[in-house]
């Protein structure tokens, strides 16, 4: 299983996990539901409209962060914003009823990964895993 796989299944697992930015200096979190695995890389996606889309443009250090059982996952990286047809469509197969509310309202969907990801897998007191994905 890649880096990739592994924080993959650990979201899976989760089912929703926490994006966080900043906004100024003010840190800002959320909750998150989607992200895909595609051709090795690890996808996020949000409305270009939102905050958090500006916040990750403005400044795109961010972290993802989910808990299962008594473990989490922490996951960093850079956001690196990809404008891929072929990407878009797969979202659409994945998710259609979000991609036609956002196509009815004329709304973008954002779309990145996070470049020199780092993530780590604890435990409350301890380091289980740690690998750059």
């Amino acid at each position: 299983m890649s880096h990739a796989e592994k924080v993959s299944a650990f979201l899976d697992q989760a089912k929703v996990f926490y994006f966080l930015t900043t906004d100024g200096t003010q840190p800002k979190g959320r909750p998150f539901g989607f992200h895909m695995l595609y051709e090795g890389k690890l996808y996020f996606g949000c409305g270009t409209f939102k905050n958090v889309f500006r916040q990750l443009t403005a400044n795109p250090q961010v972290e993802v962060l989910a808990m299962q059982g008594e473990e989490f996952l922490r996951y960093d990286g850079t956001a690196k914003i990809v404008k891929d047809d072929a990407l878009l469509r797969k979202v659409r197969e994945v998710m259609p009823e979000i991609m036609g509310l956002y196509d009815s309202n004329g709304w973008e969907m954002g779309l990145f990964y996070l470049e020199n990801g780092h993530a780590e897998i604890r435990g409350l007191f301890d380091l289980k895993e740690e690998f750059d994905v």
